[in-house]
């Protein structure tokens, strides 16, 4: 029976005629493509399970008060805290799949920036930063927003222009 597969043909005859190097390039890429949207489903999966124990957590204040490491605050506040967290996390996995760019990603939490519990959650969380690996990511992020946060207290009336560009 012949072949109907066109990709097996190809394989015999860019081996038949010497083309091997293009044929192992070409299934590299492809293999990188593969490698790259596995670790994407993953950091999606991994997201969603978090976001759904926030969920739980938010739905239930004793899950609350053991999900979140903040101390001395009410339960009301603790449950905005975790939202605003997860939707911090989600902003920046957007950023990390490739779904918006450096400079979107800025402008999101450019408004974030002005939100008071926003403000709130990140002064609580400061300490949590400060034990990133410097080049991480996270730590790129943080940065920046601790810029615009600084930025923010000199002068809020031009929120939409603090922090880096580019």
């Amino acid at each position: 029976m012949a072949t109907e597969n066109p990709d097996a043909r190809r394989i015999g005859s860019a081996t038949g005629g010497g083309r091997q190097e293009e044929l192992l390039e070409s299934l590299l890429k492809q293999l990188t493509v593969l490698t790259e949207e596995m670790r994407n489903a993953n950091l999606i999966q991994l997201h969603r399970f978090m976001a759904e124990q926030t969920g739980r957590a938010l739905a239930d204040p004793a899950l609350s008060e053991a999900l979140s490491t903040l101390q001395g605050v009410s339960a009301s506040k603790r449950r905005q805290l975790l939202f605003v967290n997860a939707h911090y996390s989600a902003i920046v996995l957007n950023h990390r799949l490739g779904a918006v760019d450096w400079n979107e990603l800025i402008g999101h939490l450019r408004v974030w920036c002005v939100n008071r519990v926003f403000q709130e959650y990140w002064e609580m969380t400061g300490d949590h930063r400060k034990s990133l690996p410097r080049q991480s990511l996270e730590a790129r992020v943080g940065q920046a927003v601790d810029a615009m946060m600084e930025e923010l207290a000199d002068g809020p009336d031009e929120w939409w222009v603090v922090g880096p560009s580019g």
